[in-house]
């Protein structure tokens, strides 16, 4: 990553705005659209409002962040749920007691789920399950598309404030509402310092209350810094020097000023009428937007997919989807979907717990009903894989097999990440220097799936290789700043500064001895 474009990146920031297991009763409709894969148990005109106001929304990001538009090619998956407790259900209340969405990135991609509850609104601010659709999508917006590392802070902050945009009838979007929802947290909550706000992330927090504070905290600076004129530019200053590597503790006063006087203007701006800006230029809804019933299969299996995808290192939930999945495919035998599901879950429960043939046989299942469907070729290449670990075979003969049923999937659906991420993994499991087209392949995947923290490390590591140390700390910082973070972007900044400082030092050595020739 040039640091010319995190700089374009950065200007543009701040001068464009100054489960349950069982299946339900009601039938699952998809939507398509340019940008999303949407699915939901409403009827089909709830569901299409969602997508039109979702496709406008995108559609604001794009203007105002000078992203191109057109047909994304690996499309932001979105589950919407009844209610938020469904939400919370399906999470099982890892995400806290409030929970009603979350955007997850797991190795079948990049999903988000949101519920439909208050729909209509309630006449105080945009709907709360619109906002918390557009939070979601602004996570998925600024890690597939804003190539910079941002604070904990302000990566809340940012969704929190696009999440009230809504449109007016001409289709104009309004930016920079009210949070509604934030307002108890804000006014009768400790305030929580600017100083502290700037340094820690969310999950220091004691408490959801603390959470909840800091969640409103994080929005009102990010408001403030957007829109009074006595703060322009200093946003842009801050993000400039943590990307070029400014400790952040130095970068913030450097940026803000004294920040005792920060949190007191913050305060203060807490208490005046804060302003909206309504964009001149209307949005429109790009391509068309298509709205279809799942097959019965799908239909059956789609709440337990859902269930699967929220369960991951949980082993006991996944025998139980798993279980669930096997009784399904004796309703929907011929289905290759339903195979996938349960090989999928059977393979999730991790080393410890899964039943290697009970996969095997799933995946076999599947691709005997269809013979390029894309996951169960990457699933059995995977399998493959551990097969020939195991045996400790690690010869060419065996290592083309693998990569044989990741090669199919990669033919028939090459936009789609994952066949080419594992077919780099391949060489890497094989202890094998990964050739230019391996590494070319996991670039595209990257380029395709720039959120998937998996994905970024890996590229990371071989942009390292290559002596591209610039660009392989960039990624490092992205995942490093983000909030939900544990210390693997630290780890991975640590070891490319050691492979830097290796570099440098038989650079040295090789200089003397040439020196001395």
């Amino acid at each position: 990553m040039k640091l010319g474009m995190v700089r374009r990146v950065l200007a543009a920031i701040a001068l464009s705005l100054c489960c349950t297991a069982q299946p339900a009763a009601a039938r699952w409709l998809r939507a398509d659209t340019n940008n999303f894969i949407i699915y939901s148990e409403g009827d089909e005109k709830s569901l299409r409002r969602f997508a039109e106001n979702l496709q406008l929304f995108d559609a604001t990001l794009r203007h105002r962040f000078n992203v191109p538009g057109g047909f994304e090619p690996n499309r932001l998956t979105i589950y919407l749920l009844p209610r938020g407790v469904d939400v919370n259900r399906l999470s099982g209340g890892r995400l806290g007691p409030g929970t009603a969405g979350f955007y997850s990135v797991t190795t079948d991609g990049s999903f988000a789920v949101s519920n439909r509850e208050n729909d209509g609104g309630n006449g105080r601010g945009t709907p709360a399950s619109q906002q918390i659709l557009f939070h979601e999508y602004s996570h998925h917006f600024m890690k597939r598309y804003m190539p910079a590392a941002f604070p904990a802070w302000f990566i809340e902050g940012f969704a929190e404030y696009l999440s009230t945009v809504d449109f007016e009838k001409d289709g104009r979007p309004a930016v920079g509402m009210p949070v509604y929802s934030r307002a108890y947290g804000l006014i009768a909550l400790p305030k929580i310092p600017a100083e502290r706000l700037l340094s820690e992330r969310p999950t220091a927090m004691k408490d959801s209350a603390q959470q909840d504070a800091y969640y409103g905290r994080a929005w009102l600076l990010t408001h403030m810094l957007y829109s009074d004129p006595a703060r322009a530019g200093q946003l842009l200053a801050y993000m400039q020097a943590i990307n070029r590597g400014d400790d952040p503790a130095k970068a913030a006063p450097a940026a803000f000023g004294d920040l005792a006087k920060l949190d007191k203007d913050l305060n203060a701006y807490l208490n005046r009428r804060l302003n909206y800006t309504l964009l001149h230029k209307a949005m429109v809804v790009e391509g068309e937007i298509s709205i279809s019933p799942l097959s019965a299969a799908e239909d059956a299996f789609m709440p337990l997919r859902l269930a699967r995808l929220s369960s991951s290192g949980e082993p006991e939930r996944l025998a139980t989807i798993a279980a669930d999945l096997q009784e399904l495919t004796t309703v929907h035998p011929g289905d290759p979907g339903v195979w996938y599901e349960l090989a999928a879950a059977e393979w999730d429960k991790g080393d410890e717990h899964r039943s290697v043939p009970a996969t095997r046989a799933a995946v076999d299942k599947a691709l005997t009903l269809k013979s390029d469907h894309v996951r169960a070729n990457v699933l059995l290449g995977r399998l493959l894989a551990s097969e020939m670990d195991k045996k400790g075979d690690y010869s060419e003969a065996s290592w083309r097999a693998v990569r044989k049923p990741i090669a199919l999937a990669n033919r028939t659906n090459p936009d789609d990440p994952l066949p080419l991420f594992e077919f780099f993994q391949s060489y890497v499991d094989q202890g094998k220097q990964p050739p230019t087209i391996a590494l070319q392949g996991l670039a595209q995947a990257f380029s395709l799936e720039p959120e998937n923290v998996t994905i970024r490390m890996n590229h990371a590591f071989a942009l390292a290789n290559t002596g591209d140390f610039d660009a392989a700390t960039n990624l490092a910082k992205t995942i490093a700043f983000d909030p939900h973070d544990r210390g693997s972007g630290q780890n991975l900044l640590d070891q490319i500064e050691a492979m830097r400082k290796r570099g440098e030092d038989r650079s040295t050595t090789d200089a003397d001895v040439a020196t001395q020739d």
